[in-house]
Formats: structure tokens, C-alpha cells, sequence
């Protein structure tokens, strides 16, 4: 049972901007490879179309999704959260 300072206390850290990123993939190239990129380069990555993407807050994984268009823009689907994090509704 939550009291009124845990609410307060939660209601202050609520509005705190953090960093979200979301990993589509990696890999890993020779540095002549990197010094070679420019406009229209191509870079494979290691993850096949079809994996999970991973979601970041603060460089932390916090769980995992699909990419979604979104009225022309990407946006993640959550499929599955890491760990013990439970959402707060």
C-alpha cells in the first residue's frame, strides 16, 4: 500500500527525461571499411530482419520489440520486457 510521500515521492521522478534508444543491430568492420563509407554505403548488419530489436533507457536494456511504421515515422512494438521492470499505470 502506497502512501501519500511514496506518491509524492514517485510524482517527482514521473517527469525526469531519460535517454531512449533503440538497437536495430551491429557488426563489425575492418577500420579501412569504416574510412570507405560515404553517401549510398551499404552496411550489413548481424541480425537477421526478422529479430528483436533491443530498447534502451539510460544505455540500459529494458526490453525488446518490433519495428512499426507509424504514420510515416519508426516506432517500436514492445513484445517483451527484461528483468523485473513493471510497468506504471
Amino acid at each position: 500500500m502506497a502512501t501519500q510521500m511514496d506518491e509524492r515521492t514517485l510524482d517527482i521522478v514521473l517527469d525526469v527525461k531519460v535517454k531512449v534508444t533503440v538497437q536495430l543491430g551491429s557488426c563489425q568492420l575492418p577500420m579501412r571499411e569504416v574510412l570507405a563509407l560515404a553517401p549510398g554505403s551499404v552496411v550489413q548488419l548481424a541480425q537477421n530482419a526478422s529479430d528483436p530489436v533491443g530498447l534502451y533507457v539510460n544505455e540500459k536494456l529494458v526490453a525488446y520489440g518490433e519495428v512499426v511504421v507509424v504514420a510515416d515515422n519508426f516506432g517500436i512494438k514492445i513484445t517483451e520486457l527484461v528483468g523485473s521492470i513493471k510497468p506504471v499505470l
